[in-house]
């Protein structure tokens, strides 16, 4: 499975940006596709993660700014992020877990940065 994420960059703060990630390879229809990011000198977290079903999870600091989406058929996960603030930046990372076998891949990282 290979996953791979676009979309990054720089924006100022409250602008906007749209991560895409596409998976590829053969992949289990139990899975759980997400985003993670990590700032510099600090661990990598969970942002945001939606089922094949629907069912969303957002990290507390960016509901109701970051909205996550995916198409089953294609295997693409979306992260819509608006009103973005400096301390959103940092490199954000394609995750897609099956379920069946907790097996994790990642994608390669994109990074973004929020200027205030």
């Amino acid at each position: 499975v290979q996953l791979q994420a676009s979309g990054g960059g720089l924006v100022q703060a409250g602008g906007s940006l749209r991560l895409s990630c596409a998976a590829s390879g053969s992949i289990s229809r139990l899975n759980v596709m997400g985003w993670y990011r990590q700032a510099p000198g600090k661990q990598r977290e969970l942002v945001a993660r939606i089922t094949r079903s629907g069912t969303i999870n957002y990290t507390d600091s960016v509901k109701g700014r970051f909205t996550i989406s995916r198409v089953n058929a294609h295997d693409t996960v979306y992260l819509q992020m608006n009103s973005l603030k400096p301390e959103d930046t940092g490199v954000y990372y394609c995750n897609l877990k099956t379920l069946s076998s907790n097996i994790e891949y990642w994608g390669q990282g994109t990074q973004v940065t929020v200027s205030s």
